[in-house]
């Protein structure tokens, strides 16, 4: 496929919070040759679940669209604050993974868009098992801020592959092949149309 953003081959690996993303990209980063992993948690805050778009776009998008490093502070979940800068060189390819990476703000940079197919009550069920009792509460923000994203603004029907894990590892469909569930219900995915 062609550079997207400069010289880089932007993919965004998108699905509700508990999905797998994290675990794909990883996956897929290695089968790639390493290639970097941008991980929106990395970028989103207590304060901006989903505000951070333009931050992304400053510190990250717009330098490696020039063929330049990327220069970048992380944030820190615990310390409620961003960490020491760090620099991510141009790549061939840079996988940008996390709610939120297919959003309209994004699609524009990415060369694809991968969707992980699951239902959102089974992700954030995952989700919450795997951060435990103690972030109960931020859970139950962070499911009404997610609906009011993907209502907002979907990103499954732009996806360009459904990705799906399986119990022998994941299987692959096209995104544009695939129906999206209605809008209202978002138990597959989000059915909304473009803005």
């Amino acid at each position: 496929m062609p550079p997207s953003l400069g010289p880089v081959r932007l993919i965004g690996i998108d699905g509700h919070a508990g999905s797998g993303k994290t675990t794909f990209a990883g996956r897929l980063a290695e089968a790639l040759g390493g290639a970097p992993v941008l991980h929106l948690d990395d970028v989103a805050t207590h304060e901006e679940l989903f505000g951070w778009d333009r931050r992304l776009r400053v510190q990250v998008l717009e330098p490696l669209a020039a063929g330049r490093p990327a220069h970048w502070a992380p944030y820190d979940w615990v310390a409620r604050d961003f960490g020491p800068e760090r620099q991510l060189e141009p790549a061939s390819v840079l996988l940008v993974e996390g709610v939120g990476a297919g959003r309209r703000a994004l699609r524009p940079w990415l060369a694809r868009l991968l969707w992980m197919e699951m239902p959102h009550a089974k992700s954030w069920g995952r989700g919450r098992d795997r951060d435990g009792r103690e972030l109960s509460d931020f859970w139950d923000g962070w499911e009404r801020a997610e609906l009011a994203h993907f209502s907002d603004d979907p990103s499954r029907p732009f996806a360009d592959t459904l990705v799906r894990q399986s119990g022998t590892g994941y299987e692959w469909s096209s995104g544009t092949a695939e129906t999206p569930a209605p809008a209202p219900s978002l138990t597959e995915g989000d059915g909304l149309p473009q803005a």
